[in-house]
This record gives C-alpha cells, structure tokens and sequence, in this order.
C-alpha cells in the first residue's frame, strides 16, 4: 500500500504550484481566507475592466429579474386582456400588448427566467462533458487522446445550428431537450481549451513532485490538475451563458426552442414580432434589446474575467501591475 505525501512534502508540492489569482490576494505573505480572492477579484474588475463591471451588472440585472419575475411583472404573461390587442408602450402596459393583447413587459420579464434555465443548464452540461473530455484526453494522452479527439473533430465538423436542428428533430421540443442540443453542439470546441491547459500543465514541476511520492492518479486529477485549470473552465462557462441564450433564441425563432405558451423571447420575434412588426414595432424592438443585453453582459464579463485571471495574457498582465 502507497504511503500518504509528508506534509512538508505536500506543502513543497504546494509552493510550486502556479496560481492565477490577482496579485493583491496573497499579499503581505499571510494566508488569504478562502474568499478574500473573490473580493479582490470584484476590486479589479471595477477598477481594471470598467466594460466588464458593465457587462456584469447586466448580468446581475437579469439574474434578478429572473428571480423576482412574480413580483416584477405587472400581469400574468399569458393572460389575455379582453380586445386589448397591439396596444402601444404605455402607463397600463409599459412595453405595449401582443396581437393577443398579452403583457409583453411581462413575456419579457418571465422569459429571464426561460433564458437563464437554458442557458445554465446548457453551460453546465457542455462544461461538464468538455471537462471530463479535455482532462482525460490531456492529461493520458497516447490511445485514448487520438480517441477522444477524433471523436471532437466529427463533431466540430458539423455546423452547431445543424447538430441543435438534428437533436431537436429527432427529440422533439421540450427545454430539457433544447439544454440537451444546446449542449451537444457546444462542448466540443470547449474540450479542446480545456485539454491545451491541462497539456501545459501535466508536465509541470508540483505534478512530476505528486507522482515521485506515489500520489494515485485519481488524487493528482482532482488536487492538481482541476484547481489550475479551473480559471479557463470559468470564462469558457461565463462565455458559453451568451452564446446559449442566443442560440435558444435561434432555435425559438425557427419554431424548435422552447415551446409555447412559455414566454421566450426567441419565439417573440418570429411569432407575433414578424407578423406585425410594422404595425407594432415594439413587439421587435424589447425582445431584441433583451436578448441583446444578456449577450453582451456575459460576453463582456468573460471577457474581462479572462483577462484577470490568466496572467499569462497581456491584458491580465496590464490588470495585475
């Protein structure tokens, strides 16, 4: 039976490890609290990433509006007002009716919460299956990585939109099955960044330490090799939330997202918005400014939490003098 690492030898192992974390979060050579990086991380994005503070109090906006959507809304999003039908932007109806005099301030402000179901849950699986993908593949290599990739590259081969239209059809509509499609069409791309990292870090000096001691593979995975490569793994989920909010959307638009009566905000522009979008141009105009924000606040946010939390980049490096 292996014996376990000394713990000077676990606290050498420690020591050699890189950490990408700001440069005020370890100062004054005392141990941080395990949240202080956090803290430290917000001071630099306000201070450092002013379009990334921007792009995060977006996020933060629709993460609220998603949770209070009941107290929020002025209406029931599918109820009907009697002959109330296209009704303009007004003091009763502040982003105006749709052709069945429903509330589209409330379609929208419940359609949040239809966003961000999809799009974390859709995040969270790709991110899971690119994760264990990326790290097997990297971190084994020989067999298994030529495997795994050329099992990446067919995929990546096939337009995203085909794959999603393909599971949809085949699945038929329901949100479980748009997260499922969502999913299977953006893991792949993210597999491959996730195995670059763990390449450059396989062969590091704290990992060669864990295996000279006879740490078991399994320990040198989730102790070594997850933590360091846990910032990429963040950005490509704060980028990944965008990318699947526009591509439930996409789906919507074509009749194969979420299905009805469920407010999102893709199935507002290709229903009511395009039948009478010249007599009622607002039925455009606030979904798309909707799904426009949550685009811009996730990619922004990644954007910046990219730039801070790799130090091997130059905007993180300006960030962190």
């Amino acid at each position: 039976m292996k014996k376990q690492p000394h713990k000077r030898t676990r606290d050498t192992i420690a020591a050699l490890k890189p950490h990408y974390l700001p440069a005020s979060a370890d100062a004054g050579g005392a141990a941080p609290h395990r949240y202080h990086w956090l803290i430290d991380l917000f001071i630099q994005l306000v201070k450092t990433k002013p379009l990334g503070a921007f792009g995060g109090a977006l996020v933060l906006t629709l993460v609220l509006m998603a949770l209070a959507a009941p107290l929020i809304a002025t209406h029931d999003p599918n109820e009907m007002h009697g002959m109330q039908t296209l009704v303009p932007p007004g003091s009763d109806f502040f982003f105006g009716t749709d052709a069945l005099a429903r509330d589209l301030f409330s379609r929208i402000v419940h359609g949040a919460r239809v966003s961000l179901t999809v799009g974390l849950g859709a995040v969270g699986l790709s991110i899971f299956l690119a994760t264990v993908i990326g790290v097997l593949s990297g971190y084994f290599g020989g067999v298994l990585d030529t495997i795994l990739q050329r099992c990446v590259d067919a995929i990546m081969s096939f337009p995203w939109l085909i794959i999603m239209l393909t599971v949809m059809s085949i699945l038929g509509p329901g949100t479980g099955n748009v997260i499922l499609a969502l999913a299977l069409a953006g893991f792949a791309g993210s597999s491959r960044v996730i195995r670059s990292a763990v390449l450059a870090i396989k062969h590091s000096e704290y990992v060669l330490a864990a295996r000279s001691i006879g740490c078991r593979q399994p320990a040198i995975l989730i102790r070594h090799i997850l933590p360091n490569v846990a910032a990429p793994i963040l950005v490509l989920a704060t980028l990944g939330l965008g990318n699947a909010i526009l591509a439930e959307a996409a789906l919507s638009f074509l009749g194969y997202g979420v299905p009805p009566p469920a407010p999102s905000w893709g199935r507002m522009l290709s229903g009511d918005g395009l039948d009478h979008m010249l007599r009622g141009p607002w039925l455009v105009i606030f979904p798309g400014l909707a799904i426009s924000a949550a685009v811009f606040g996730f990619n922004m946010l990644g954007d910046a939490l990219r730039d801070l939390l790799d130090p091997r980049l130059t905007g993180g490096a300006r960030a962190n003098k």
